[in-house]
């Protein structure tokens, strides 16, 4: 959980909130206006369930599930009216292996007491979501691909802690409040990608910490991460990231997993997982002490704004970092070369490439991207062993599932380069 840090030059102006405060509980009219600031703040805030920090969101718990589960409902019925199936009438043992995590997990979450329901639908991509509400949507794709009920866990403990930190009407708030401000930067293309990125950190953490509280291995979320590193890359050079690519968040979810373990039972809750959710090696829980009309108002007010402005500029690193990734990695690539191809069996072809670049690569992933006729991409890659000198050849060798050579002749190319660092 990143916070910026106070500045020294600001340490007047928080005296200065001080000395209002004690004003504050010393006259009527002022207590007055204090409750009203309360109010004020209350109607644009609520307080973080998880660190007790005021956050921007103009929705109440009890809209946030309103609005939430509507949407969820509507693409149930679309589904329906489709003819798909869902949850067990689609795949009575996957559904119940579902439910069967999902209670472990939601059973020891800051929602514990709202009655929630996981939905399984028919979809094949490796995917789950939440809208704000009380429903889970987990795609079957995704079911078949984790069969490690610690790595299904980690997912519905991600997702879960997606609702409790309240991220899908935050979001909407911070957006719209940062635009009314004039914010130059929340205009930009990789803003809302950063600050969406910034909450599935915390995502993340909330829901390892979960899994380890349920009696699941913490370690299972960076298995999850360092497998789609794998078979996906990271794209780091084609556009701005709504999630950590996937080597960073293998290693971001590992160190979660590394100071959460001492809470791991295996297969057993941890009998002190209520205290743990308020005080731990991630978070300590903070509680407004001041009352409204007591400095309680301004107290709540200053809470949101410093909350904000941390959101705002942590928001604006995670973007300029990305550019200037994007920025780096586009420059490798312009010098790696393809020099050829050769089919090597119906699913299967090799590319040289030469590196001409002034730097030595390691950990390169090279990618390939395949548009169809009706603008379909896929993506593709092979990983590289060892250390490429710059003039120095290498060659990938691709393999396709989806797709045969002959097939592939019909559909438009462009290898890139997906992943390296430079070598000293």
């Amino acid at each position: 959980m990143n916070k910026l840090k106070i500045r020294v030059q600001n340490i007047p102006v928080l005296l200065g909130c001080l000395a209002l405060v004690g004003l504050l509980t010393g006259c009527e009219a002022m207590r007055s206006v204090d409750q009203g600031l309360y109010n004020a703040t209350e109607a644009i805030s609520e307080r973080d369930r998880i660190t007790g920090q005021r956050t921007l969101s103009t929705a109440s718990r009890g809209q946030q599930i309103a609005q939430g589960n509507a949407v969820v409902e509507q693409f149930i019925a679309a589904e329906n009216k489709a003819g798909r199936k869902v949850n067990g009438e689609l795949n009575r043992k996957a559904y119940e292996r579902l439910v069967r995590v999902f209670d472990r997990i939601h059973r020891i979450s800051h929602l514990s007491k709202e009655r929630w329901r996981p939905i399984l639908i028919d979809k094949s991509s490796f995917n789950a979501f939440t809208t704000g509400g009380t429903y889970i949507v987990v795609h079957l794709g995704l079911m078949e691909q984790l069969s490690d009920d610690a790595e299904l866990a980690a997912v519905l403990g991600h997702e879960i802690a997606h609702t409790v930190a309240n991220h899908v009407f935050e979001r909407q708030t911070h957006q719209t409040a940062a635009l009314i401000a004039g914010s130059e930067a929340a205009r930009q293309g990789g803003y809302q990608a950063a600050f969406t990125h910034e909450r599935e950190i915390e995502a993340d953490e909330v829901g390892i910490l979960y899994s380890a509280l349920a009696g699941f291995d913490p370690y299972a979320a960076s298995r999850i991460w360092e497998r789609q590193y794998r078979k996906e890359g990271s794209a780091r050079g084609l556009f701005f990231h709504d999630h950590p690519v996937n080597p960073e968040r293998a290693l971001l979810t590992r160190r979660v997993a590394d100071k959460v373990k001492a809470y791991y039972r295996k297969g057993q809750q941890n009998p002190n997982y209520a205290a743990l959710l308020e005080s731990n090696v991630l978070w300590q829980k903070q509680n407004e002490t001041a009352k409204a009309g007591e400095g309680g108002g301004l107290s709540a007010f200053l809470g949101t704004a410093l909350g904000a402005y941390v959101q705002h500029q942590e928001t604006k690193q995670e973007a300029n970092r990305q550019a200037q990734q994007i920025k780096v990695m586009q420059a490798l690539n312009s010098n790696i070369k393809a020099l050829g191809e050769q089919v090597i069996n119906q699913t299967s072809w090799q590319v040289v490439w030469q590196n001409r670049n002034n730097v030595a690569l390691k950990d390169v992933v090279m990618g390939v991207l395949i548009r169809d006729s009706q603008g379909k991409t896929r993506r593709h890659v092979v990983h590289i062993p060892g250390v490429i000198r710059p003039g120095a050849r290498f060659i990938g060798k691709f393999q396709l599932s989806d797709l045969t050579i002959p097939q592939l002749k019909k559909m438009q190319l462009k290898y890139y380069l997906d992943d390296a660092k430079a070598y000293r």
